[in-house]
Order: C-alpha cells, then structure tokens, then sequence
C-alpha cells in the first residue's frame, strides 16, 4: 500500500481520488526534487517555521490569507510547480467565498510576513503630522516675536486696511517654516515597522551598503557622504523615515516592489507631497 510520501507530484491528488491538500503537494514536489527547507527558504525568503506550517496544511496560523496565499505561490514556484492551481488548493482549504485577491500580492516581496497598515491608521497619522507641523510654526511665531518692541500703529492701520502683513511678521513666519524642515544633507534613518521586512540599501553603481531581513524596531542609518544611495524593497510601506530625527513622509503606504529609488535626504524632500 503506498503511503503519502510515495505518491509523486506527477500522478497529482485528482487522479489518486485522495484529499491531498496544498501542503502535501508541495513537500512531495520538494522531495521529489531532493530540495531541503533551507534550500527552499533560501529561494524565497520565507521563514523555515512558515514552509513547516505550509506543509502541515495549517495555513490559518499564517499572519493573513493574503500570505497564506502568497507564500504557497513563491513555494509553488520554487519546486517547478503551477503557482495558479496550488492558490486555488489553498482557498479552497481556507475556505474563501470572497472575490479573488487582487494582483498587488505578486508584487510584494515573496516572504514577508507583516500585515498591511489600515488605511484609517494612516489617514490619522497624516493629520496628526499636520496638526503637529502648525502648532510647531504657531509657536516658533510667537516665541521669536515676543520682545521685539510695540510694531508701528501705522503700520498695522495699512496693513489691515490692504491685507497685507508686517514684514517683520512675514520675515519670521518664513524662519520658522526653514527650521521645521529636515536639512538636505541630514542623517537619513530608516525603522522597520515589521518584522521579516527584506530590504537592499546600496550606492549608484550598485555597491551594497546593507542587506537583510529587518526585525520590527530595527534602524538602518544611511552613511552620510555616500554617492546616490539607493533602496530596494518590496515593502516600503513598512519603513518609517527620519532626517536628522525628524520624521518623513514613507516611500509608499502600500507594498509595491521599488528598485533603484534615491533616498538621501535631498532626494526624499524633493519628492512630491501625496
């Protein structure tokens, strides 16, 4: 009587009449190939205690659907097989009666094991960030102002007659807008939001700076001085940013594959406000 193990991938489940499942599938397609799971780990950066659990067919102890569905497809493409019918193994064995998702997964980096910020989070922090930037413009008006001495009653009789403001008023506004901006040769640091983050810093020309899979909490400085330097990720909604401790807008609020994008401190202030 053969057993699980002895049944080859090329016979395959529907002609065999057996339940047997994605998981299955995939550790004797891996066997067959005589691939171990560090090899496999090693060809999609998906953790070893994941290809396990993918095996095991326990594919709700994964961190979503999403990735249940996505880390099957990087394994299916790792041992040679079709990436479309193992997907549709795994919802069917998760059961899913919800419209299909949609190609954005193909497009993550294959062995993140994060979750995707809510859009609701995201909307807050913006208006948090904003509120936090007025007040701070708000003050530095005020505090610079103080002291300076009665302004003109001229003045300021023209100046509410025509609109217009002070000089000595626009003059310090202007300051106080400067000093809220980072420098453009500032000390850019990137924090991993989540954990298994894969990300390349390198220079133009493609010299690595740094390489890995980031742990939540885990910074990665960039050299000051450093020619162009570049990232590549396909999670870069899963870094926050800062120049000289001042935080910046992310690269992106939604995992997209980026490759060759400039990230000194001049690149990033000069990128366009979303």
């Amino acid at each position: 009587m053969e057993t699980e193990d002895d049944i080859t991938v090329e016979e395959g489940p529907e002609e065999l009449g057996l339940p047997f499942g994605a998981g299955a599938t995939l550790r004797a397609a891996r066997e067959e190939r005589r691939l171990s799971l560090e090899h496999v780990a090693a060809e999609t950066r998906i953790p070893i205690r994941h290809l396990e659990t993918i095996e095991a067919g326990d594919f709700s102890a994964l961190p979503s659907r999403t990735y249940a569905i996505g880390f099957a497809r990087s394994y299916a493409r790792a041992v040679e097989l079709d990436e479309t019918n193992i997907a549709e193994l795994v919802r069917e064995e998760m059961g899913s009666s919800g419209p299909r998702y949609s190609s954005l997964l193909s497009e993550m980096e294959p062995g993140d094991p994060a979750k995707l910020p809510s859009a609701g989070l995201a909307w807050f922090g913006g208006i948090a960030a904003l509120v936090l930037a007025l007040g701070l413009i708000t003050f530095a008006g005020t505090y610079f102002g103080a002291g300076a001495g009665p302004a003109s009653l001229l003045a300021s009789a023209e100046a509410s007659e025509t609109g217009a403001q002070p000089a000595d008023a626009m003059a310090v506004s202007d300051e106080a807008a400067k000093a809220a901006l980072p420098s453009e040769d500032g000390q850019v640091v990137f924090t991993a939001l989540e954990d298994g983050v894969w990300v390349r810093f390198y220079e133009d020309g493609g010299e690595r700076l740094f390489e890995a899979q980031m742990a939540s909490g885990d910074t990665f400085e960039l050299p000051l001085g450093e020619d162009e330097p570049r990232i590549n990720t396909g999670r870069p909604d899963a870094f926050s940013i800062t120049i000289d401790g001042r935080a910046v807008p992310k690269l992106s609020e939604e995992p997209v594959t980026m490759g060759d994008t400039p990230i000194s401190a001049a690149a990033l202030l000069a990128r366009p406000r979303t």
